[in-house]
Parts: C-alpha cells; structure tokens; sequence
C-alpha cells in the first residue's frame, strides 16, 4: 500500500460512516413506534377490567380518532407509524447535515 492510500483510507472509511439513511431511519422508527402502541393498546384489552387504560386514552388528545379499541389500535398504529416516521427522517437528515459540516 503507498503512503497516500494509507492516509486516505481513514478518511474514506469516516466519512462513509457518518452517513444514515433517512428513509430506513425514518421506516424503522415508524414500524417500532407504531407496533409498540398497537401492542400496548392490545395488551391493555386483553387484560380487560372495568376501567380500561385511561393515561393511554390521552393520545386522543394528540392522535384524533384512536381510542383504547381493536379498531383504535390500528389507528394508533396509523399515527404513531407516520410520527415515528418523522421523527426518524428529520433527524437522521439532521445528523447528515451536522455531521457533513464537520469537514
């Protein structure tokens, strides 16, 4: 290897890491985000009682429409899937952009 390829590969290699992909940043946040409200929305129905889940009825506040159903918690799966989609992408373009103007 000559001096030059050697003292460019660190270079290379770091610069290639510092890249995410927004759009499977942003998939995998919305998927887990989405999936962990629809499992607590089912859980809480399974588990059944008189009073069912009402600090988790308060997403209603946010996420119009969900209720603490079967049908909400394709809804809550719906909303919590786009937000966690958002979040994903804007930060993971956030990170580029940091990380790129660190050159």
């Amino acid at each position: 290897m000559s001096k030059k390829t050697r003292s460019s590969l660190p270079n290379l290699v770091r610069t290639r890491v510092l890249r995410l992909n927004p759009m499977i940043i942003g998939l995998t946040f919305g998927l887990i985000g989405g999936a962990a409200l629809m499992l607590a929305t089912i859980v809480l129905l399974v588990k059944g009682g008189s009073v069912i889940g009402p600090h988790l009825a308060l997403i209603n506040q946010v996420f119009i429409g969900f209720r603490v159903t079967w049908v909400g918690s394709l809804i809550g799966f719906a909303y919590a899937g786009v937000a966690g989609f958002l979040a994903g992408y804007c930060g993971a373009v956030l990170y580029n952009w940091i990380a790129g103007s660190r050159k």
